[in-house]
């Protein structure tokens, strides 16, 4: 794998069942003029046949980075980090929980399961969009992802 150029725009696969949450991320890219692709799935089991490539994501582009809530219907975001993370086409994805949940349990849970991140949803707009940028800006401008 080749890494992705500087300040190329990457996929960013969103997987939130909340239409508000997504409508402030999309708001929030916005704001911060974030030029990224972003895909958005609202369970867990589209969150894996989207990054599976199949059935009706047969023709997504894999994506360079996930954000993942906890609590999704259907197959909820531990096990989708569980099964992503065990994949070996898979687990160099960087997924990022953003959850609404302080718990350290799962704070713990998730790093056990190989998160690259936790952060907690802020309640206010502000710092909201304050917390989508420093996640845009490390994983585009900091880090090197692979292709």
């Amino acid at each position: 794998m080749t890494p992705k150029p500087a300040g190329q725009p990457i996929e960013v696969l969103l997987v939130e069942d909340d239409p508000g949450d997504v409508l402030l991320i999309k708001e929030a890219f916005e704001f911060n003029k974030v030029h990224n692709n972003l895909n958005v799935v609202s369970d867990g089991e589209q969150a894996l046949a989207y990054l599976r490539r199949q059935g009706e994501h047969s023709a997504a582009l894999r994506p360079d980075l996930v954000l993942l809530d906890l609590n999704l219907p259907r197959k909820d975001g531990r096990e989708v980090l569980a099964e992503a993370k065990q994949d070996p086409e898979l687990r160099t994805i960087p997924i990022v929980v953003l959850t609404t949940s302080e718990a350290e349990e799962d704070v713990l849970k998730s790093y056990q399961l190989h998160a690259n991140a936790y952060v907690t949803k802020p309640v206010d707009f502000e710092r909201f969009v304050s917390i989508v940028r420093q996640i845009d800006d490390f994983f585009v401008s900091v880090v090197r992802l692979p292709s």
